[in-house]
């Protein structure tokens, strides 16, 4: 018999997380959007409560809970406000990359400073370069903060650089509160490497999981603010929801988060040997949800969806920027074909 209850230590998490999200990151999301940043205070709360390393290691201050656990919680921020994730987090999708390199010390002093987080890059296509240790390129959309560090995912392996990268803040389609920022790199120095292939597949499944689960956190309280109006709102004597056609959307955008959400478990569990597949799945089918979800989340509130007196708009945009981050939906798609064809 197969039992999907979660067990008590995730059931705390989710409690913990989901109470967060209510009382804390909800409430101030169009403030921490419009501010291009998520307030101190906020970060501070989170932090102490040992969210951030929680699945680190003992020696990297983690508590050694399950990846189920973080995804758990994660869904629910992202429910929240997917944009402050990365402020409150410090490493964020790039814990997993710290912990490879060793870089225990930078994992405290990013926990230390609320202004200050990790950007993560996932590259695969070709945008950055490495010579001669030294990083060459562009990329066009990352959350950052200006002093914080960045750890670069490339097919050659993993790179820490701290000094020598320029961050420019640019005006993002959604994710606001997360910095949305355009990071150059012009001969830069790698202040730490790792070129160990199975590191990195642990470290880009690790991103992948982190922006999957945040993107079904995004899609479920898009369909539940979604449903919620559709029972409201009367139309030819009833509710739109009991309308046949609008019955059948909700009912596909309720399935589709559902079915994210088991796969997002499924490799959360995965042993190391299935890790790299089975993220890929999950971030390509957290993605293709999201984007269906959103869009129509919208649809259900007419006109009315694309004000912002109503949040679905934003949470729209937050989808399509979402689904691009840790190599985007294509790349997880080609490395899961990659996979199963080997």
């Amino acid at each position: 018999m197969i039992d999907l209850r979660l067990g008590p230590e995730e059931e705390m998490i989710r409690e913990t997380g989901q109470a967060f999200a209510r009382e804390r990151l909800r409430p101030a999301m169009r403030e921490h959007e419009r501010r291009g940043s998520v307030a101190a205070e906020v970060v501070r709360a989170y932090r102490e409560l040992g969210f951030p390393t929680m699945e680190a290691p003992e020696s990297f201050g983690g508590q050694g809970v399950s990846l189920l656990s973080k995804v758990v919680l994660l869904e629910e921020i992202g429910w929240g406000d997917a944009g402050a994730a990365f402020a409150l987090e410090g490493a964020g999708p790039g814990l997993r990359a710290l912990v490879e390199l060793g870089e225990r010390d930078l994992c405290g002093d990013l926990l230390a400073d609320p202004a200050c987080y990790l950007a993560t890059i996932v590259d695969f296509a070709g945008r950055i370069a490495v010579r001669e240790g030294r990083l060459e390129g562009r990329f066009p959309f990352v959350p950052a903060s200006p002093k914080g560090p960045v750890v670069v995912l490339l097919p050659e392996g993993i790179f820490l650089c701290r000094e020598g990268v320029r961050v420019s803040r640019v005006e993002g389609c959604g994710l606001g509160a997360s910095g949305a920022s355009e990071v150059s790199f012009d001969g830069t120095p790698a202040a730490a490497t790792c070129r160990d292939p199975a590191a990195l597949v642990r470290s880009v499944a690790h991103a992948r999981l982190f922006v999957a689960a945040l993107l079904v956190g995004v899609a479920r309280a898009a369909t539940e603010y979604a449903m919620r109006y559709a029972q409201e709102r009367v139309a030819f004597g009833r509710p739109i929801a009991h309308h046949q056609g609008l019955a059948f959307l909700l009912t596909d955008m309720a399935t589709a988060v559902d079915a994210a959400r088991l796969l997002l478990w499924r490799a959360a569990f995965a042993p190391e040997a299935e890790l790299e597949r089975l993220s890929a799945w999950a971030l390509a089918e957290a993605a293709e949800a999201a984007l269906f979800v959103g869009p129509n989340a919208v649809q259900v509130l007419g006109g009315h969806g694309f004000m912002k007196d109503h949040p679905v708009e934003k949470w729209m945009r937050d989808i399509r920027t979402l689904a691009q981050l840790a190599g985007g939906r294509d790349e997880a798609e080609l490395v899961a074909a990659e996979c199963e064809a080997r």
